[in-house]
């Protein structure tokens, strides 16, 4: 598993020395200029288009520094949820389903 991790930085590093080289050597700007240019267009490449190996990678991290953790879910979620949990439990007749955006009021 700790293949996606290094697969992922590898797409990033050579992402990242592609679009150094166009920019120093076609379009001539200066080393300095380059980097950070061919970083930020490394990163928005990355971003939009390597999102399931980013999540690979994020998973790997994650299972390294916390191998024992049960979710990745903040307190403010959970207690969000156990209420849930405990109105659906103590009213059968409701159904609550917060994957759903909320309805725009009509206009009437």
């Amino acid at each position: 598993m700790p293949v996606a991790f290094f697969k992922y930085s590898l797409i990033r590093a050579l992402l990242f020395v592609a679009f150094f080289v166009v920019f120093k050597m076609v379009l001539n700007l200066s080393p300095m200029s380059a980097a950070l240019l061919a970083a930020l267009c490394a990163f928005a490449v990355s971003f939009l288009f390597f999102r399931k190996q980013r999540d690979k990678a994020t998973a790997v991290i994650a299972d390294r520094f916390a191998p024992n953790a049960e979710t990745t879910q903040s307190v403010a979620a959970l207690a969000d949820a156990d209420a849930e949990d405990a109105l659906v439990d103590s009213n059968p007749n409701i159904w609550v389903n917060a994957d759903r955006p909320p309805k725009k009021a009509s206009a009437e």
